[in-house]
């Protein structure tokens, strides 16, 4: 049988066979099942489907990694709870994590398989292996892009917006800036990813303001602390989700909002709406007893980050016609009164 004549259906390159380590013990070492059996339903009786949901298959061979990415923020999916919990009664938050979280948000964690080998099912729907079988190293066009293709990836490479990431556009993919440690996990269990040390920043790489303009010098230094990057360096508007949870469908429009930092109020900051709603969880018997407690817009580093925007090039943009900045009057209709305390209006510049 030639390479290129191999079975469709499950994509096994023979070639493949001897070249790739993970697959020199043959199949059985990780799915398990019946190499004896003359059958396939003899030889797959007792076959594992996706090996890797259990970490102690990688970790095998992989063991120090399997056990850091045991308590890794893409394994638990905690970080989903931590953000919703504290709308929640006592009584609440354990329904929550027995009919809502388990059932649900668990269902997005990510194994090894499913960034190396095979996508994970979205919504019941997946790319399928991502290079016949072989074990990938990255691919973030077929890995990282599928399970964050709603928003950040369609606005980092300009899908979504128009506004295509200044730093996309000079040959950067996801792993430049988020390192394996970050998705491996350091071996120690994190609530947030707020709280991972070493997380991506924009000072990483841009200590300092190399410019010879006097005014981008000074700019940089007056908003020091006060505005974050994204606030004047997002292209433009980016993906905005509205009704998600309501189980009516969701709704997804374009918007650029600009608002405190609901973790940090004395920063400006780019804010995305999150739309968890009064009734999100009605059905599951929660009415979100101290729903008003947690905001509907959060801080957000979109990614669609340009060097030159509205915001750089003139001051009046946001101190004299305040484009962008949210207002009462544009306020989430129903939204948490924690909304409020996001608002804030710029001041006039004095020449």
């Amino acid at each position: 049988m030639k390479a290129e004549e191999y079975y469709k259906g499950y994509l096994v390159n023979p070639e493949l066979l001897a070249k790739d380590p993970h697959l020199s013990k043959g199949c059985e070492t990780c799915h398990k099942g019946d190499k004896s059996g003359e059958t396939k339903e003899q030889a797959h009786e007792g076959m594992v489907k996706r090996p890797s949901d259990n970490l102690k298959t990688c970790g095998q061979c992989h063991g120090k990694i399997a056990a850091a990415y045991g308590k890794s923020l893409h394994y638990t999916t905690i970080g989903q709870r931590q953000g919703v919990m504290a709308r929640f009664s006592k009584a609440e938050l354990k329904i929550f994590d027995k009919r809502v979280f388990e059932q649900s948000c668990r269902s997005c964690h990510a194994s090894c398989g499913g960034c190396h080998v095979k996508s994970p099912p979205v919504s019941g729907i997946s790319l399928g292996l991502i290079q016949g079988h072989k074990f990938v190293r990255k691919d973030e066009g077929k890995t990282c892009a599928f399970c964050h293709g709603g928003r950040v990836y369609p606005e980092y490479v300009g899908e979504y917006g128009g506004a295509t990431d200044v730093h996309y556009q000079k040959g950067m993919m996801c792993l430049d800036c988020h390192k394996k440690r970050e998705f491996h996990g350091d071996g120690k269990k994190y609530l947030t990813k707020q709280a991972v040390k070493d997380r991506p920043a924009c000072t990483n790489c841009h200590k300092t303001i190399n410019s010879k303009t006097l005014l981008t010098k000074k700019a940089h230094s007056v908003h020091r602390g006060k505005v974050s990057c994204y606030g004047c360096h997002s292209g433009g508007q980016y993906r905005n989700c509205y009704d998600c949870h309501e189980g009516t469908g969701a709704k997804a429009e374009p918007g650029f909002i600009l608002g405190k930092n609901p973790r940090n109020t004395k920063e400006v900051t780019t804010l995305r709406v999150i739309p968890t709603v009064r009734n999100s969880f009605e059905k599951v018997g929660i009415r979100m007893e101290k729903f008003d407690a947690l905001p509907n817009y959060w801080n957000s580093p979109v990614h669609n980050i340009r060097k030159r925007t509205d915001r750089t090039r003139s001051c009046d943009s946001c101190h004299t016609d305040r484009t962008g900045f949210l207002t009462w009057e544009t306020l989430l209709k129903g939204g948490a009164k924690a909304n409020e305390r996001l608002i804030h209006t710029p001041k006039p510049i004095t020449r």
